[in-house]
């Protein structure tokens, strides 16, 4: 698939290849108690009824709301180990990606109505025609983008849920994220603010154009598809150690690809395996 580039990139490619009834019975007469017969409230918690369950004290009802939640959220993190370690069995080696997948709770970045699917290797949908991929190709690109040293500074284009920035987080101190959709940068803000992650810069803007006020970058992850992998991306790797990985082609004939900034100018180009992504698209969205 031809790369688009300007006169000063160089890009060197390499390959590697889910009633019954008969009547009624009469009546009986039942007297009707007095008031004196009436139970009285033991306390101001307490209501009794005719035909009404006593209530439970207000501490009593918390308790056993917080007893739920506990007993959810213990079965998501048992859910939680299989998706990580089903992520092992299909050849998923980095540990440190592996130890933030088991930390950062999948659920929390989905709708309530689709979080018992959270930890299936699927994508699932997350509003304004967006999706979260499947848990196996986000630790795929992290591990990749990983593999050329150490990172201190990463870019995320299409920050979407916010669940990749999230792992993210855990992987390297400094990240930028952007999202062109104004809604999911809210939704997205405010599930990064509620787990307390505080090293993940949050951008509303265009991710095509990347985020030159952070630059340069020793990875680049890109979360959306397009034609050609955008010059301005390239611009702001690291040179000598920048990587960047990104889906790229249309509908069904997509590649991920990695890109590595060799020299100021120089790039090597490996294309990995067939995905599918959303298209990558230009401006922003209120």
């Amino acid at each position: 698939m031809p790369n688009r580039k300007s006169p000063r990139s160089r890009v060197t490619a390499t390959n590697s290849n889910t009633r019954v009834s008969t009547g009624q019975l009469p009546r009986r007469a039942v007297a009707r108690p007095t008031p004196a017969d009436v139970p009285r409230p033991a306390n101001s918690n307490t209501r009794v009824g005719a035909g009404l369950a006593v209530r439970k004290p207000a501490e009593q009802v918390e308790s056993s709301s917080a007893g739920r939640d506990l007993s959810a959220e213990a079965a998501f993190e048992g859910l939680r180990k299989r998706m990580v370690q089903n992520l092992r069995d299909t050849g998923i080696t980095n540990e440190r990606v592996l130890a933030a997948m088991q930390q950062v709770p999948r659920h929390r970045f989905v709708d309530e109505a689709l979080a018992s699917r959270a930890y299936e290797n699927a994508p699932l949908p997350i509003g304004a025609g967006q999706t979260i991929s499947q848990p196996w190709i986000v630790a795929r690109m992290l591990s990749a983008v990983m593999g050329g040293g150490t990172v201190r500074r990463a870019l995320e284009v299409g920050a979407g849920c916010g669940y990749q920035a999230a792992l993210m987080a855990q992987l390297f101190p400094q990240v930028v994220s952007v999202e062109r959709i104004r809604v999911l940068y809210d939704q997205a803000r405010e599930r990064l603010r509620s787990l307390g992650i505080t090293n993940v810069q949050l951008v509303f803007g265009d991710g095509r154009a990347g985020w030159p006020a952070g630059a340069p970058y020793d990875a680049i992850v890109v979360a959306a598809a397009g034609i050609a992998i955008p010059e301005a991306l390239l611009q702001q790797l690291t040179p000598g150690s920048g990587r960047l990985l990104a889906p790229e082609g249309s509908g069904n004939s997509q590649q991920l690809v990695m890109i590595e900034r060799l020299t100021h100018d120089n790039f090597r180009r490996t294309e990995l395996e067939a995905v599918r992504f959303v298209p990558l698209q230009s401006g922003v969205k209120l």
